[in-house]
């Protein structure tokens, strides 16, 4: 079956060519520094250039205004909605709906014990809401539409660490979450966990026709990015990644690394607790923080274990060098 932009799939012995060809890497030689937070060359699809870049959104938090009000701590955000046009292959153009002009959208970065203020425009013609998982007034769910132009103060307390999905909750949503409205929502603990290289990695999924079903599938955004542009981590460094599945109409999605494993951070009734694994089974919504060194430098593909997922655009490659 050919990919919806006229080219072949990417089997896996055209992604195992292409990984070997080098496409995309800069040089290994010199100093790392900031190269290990951005892109290795521009962001762009044969010559068309990105709104947006998704290497720099791996390591991108927003931590928003940090205010203190009746002598307590209140982290504030404004988030806006607004269409924009993606090039997501070749000869394949998306109309994306974004918040704050990237897919996904911010990711917002808070501490427990805090409260959360996010203020919501909606600078887009179709109306658009926000909706965050955890715990709070029914006022504050985020299932109201925000009509065009409007705004909307989302504001409740953190009381528990983790890590929480947003997205817009308005019908249909399957189609609101497809076009790129949503995101992840980090709560860090009191105490802070160990220095790492911390990550953000996000699936969705494209159904370009509105026919029901994913034609394209992507790590934050981009259909094969990473894999054009390889992730870029030290040899021996630990590595702590926000994992989220936000792809609507497919079945649980799992995530594998190659030569690796990692640790998964999970909360229980005691606190935090880890297992080990080298695949991870998230249904849509779901989210896991991973753990992990690589202690041999190289090439490693990382993607779902459903291999048609992977061909079709959720397929990436860590880029370990030599500490």
């Amino acid at each position: 079956m050919n990919d919806c932009d006229g080219h072949r799939p990417w089997s896996r012995r055209r992604v195992l060519g292409l990984s070997a060809a080098g496409l995309g890497l800069a040089g290994l030689a010199g100093p790392l520094g900031g190269a290990m937070a951005r892109s290795s060359s521009a962001a762009e699809i044969d010559g068309v250039p990105l709104p947006f870049d998704p290497t720099a959104g791996l390591r991108a938090f927003n931590h928003g205004r940090l205010i203190q009000e009746g002598g307590r701590a209140v982290r504030v955000f404004e988030v806006r909605a607004r269409s924009l046009t993606l090039p997501l292959r070749r000869a394949t153009r998306f109309k994306a709906w974004t918040l704050d002009g990237t897919v996904p959208g911010p990711s917002l970065r808070a501490r427990v014990g805090e409260r959360l203020r996010v203020i919501f425009h909606n600078d887009d013609s179709t109306s658009h809401s926000l909706h965050f998982h955890g715990v709070h007034p029914a006022a504050m769910d985020g299932i109201e539409p925000v009509l065009f132009n409007g705004s909307r103060t989302y504001e409740f307390d953190l009381p528990s660490a983790g890590l929480y999905p947003y997205h817009c909750h308005v019908a249909p949503v399957t189609r609101h979450v497809g076009k790129g409205l949503f995101g992840l929502l980090i709560v860090d603990p009191l105490q802070p966990r160990p220095p790492a290289d911390e990550l953000v990695l996000v699936m969705g999924g494209y159904d370009l026709r509105n026919e029901g079903h994913n034609d394209l599938y992507a790590f934050n955004g981009i259909p094969d990015h990473f894999h054009r542009q390889p992730i870029r981590i030290r040899q021996h460094q630990l590595v702590r990644l926000y994992l989220l599945n936000m792809v609507e109409f497919d079945g649980p999605l799992t995530f594998h690394i190659h030569a690796n494993d990692f640790e998964i951070l999970r909360q229980g009734s005691r606190g935090e607790f880890r297992e080990r694994a080298d695949v991870i089974t998230l249904g849509v919504a779901e989210r896991q923080i991973l753990e992990f060194r690589y202690p041999f430098p190289g090439r490693y593909m990382f993607h779902p274990h459903q291999d048609q997922v992977a061909e079709k655009g959720c397929m990436g490659l860590f880029e370990v060098v030599a500490a």
